[in-house]
């Protein structure tokens, strides 16, 4: 079974960062796709950022590019969220996803669908 566990959300200022953690257990990351989503307060749940297992493409929605980027240290199993230029739209739940199958596909990353596994969520707040 795997387990996500995010961390690194807080309070921030517009215009500040923030790197979000996703720590894996249960399974290696490296051979499977990851991708990051966002739910703010009565709103859906929605596409961030997402990388395919082999590390080789990225992907963001167009709300984040430009600002965010998605990474991974397959040694530490992790995977992170790099967030800059942070506005108050970016307030939300931040969760880490993993596809369960491995080596899989990169079609529609951007769907939850895609993906089997997920962390419990990180709260991020950005203030005006």
């Amino acid at each position: 079974q795997v387990q996500l566990v995010e961390s690194g959300g807080r309070l921030v200022q517009a215009g500040g960062s923030l790197r979000l953690s996703c720590a894996a257990s249960g399974r290696t990351l490296s051979a499977y796709n990851m991708g990051w989503f966002r739910q703010a307060p009565g709103k859906e749940r929605e596409f961030v950022a997402a990388m395919s297992w082999s590390g080789g493409s990225t992907y963001y929605a167009d709300s984040v590019k430009g600002r965010f980027s998605i990474s991974r240290d397959n040694p530490k199993n992790t995977a992170f969220l790099q967030m800059n230029s942070l506005k108050p739209e970016d307030t939300a739940v931040y969760y880490c996803a993993a596809d369960g199958r491995f080596r899989a596909s990169t079609s529609y990353m951007d769907r939850e669908a895609r993906y089997d596994y997920w962390g419990q969520g990180t709260q991020v707040t950005v203030s005006s």
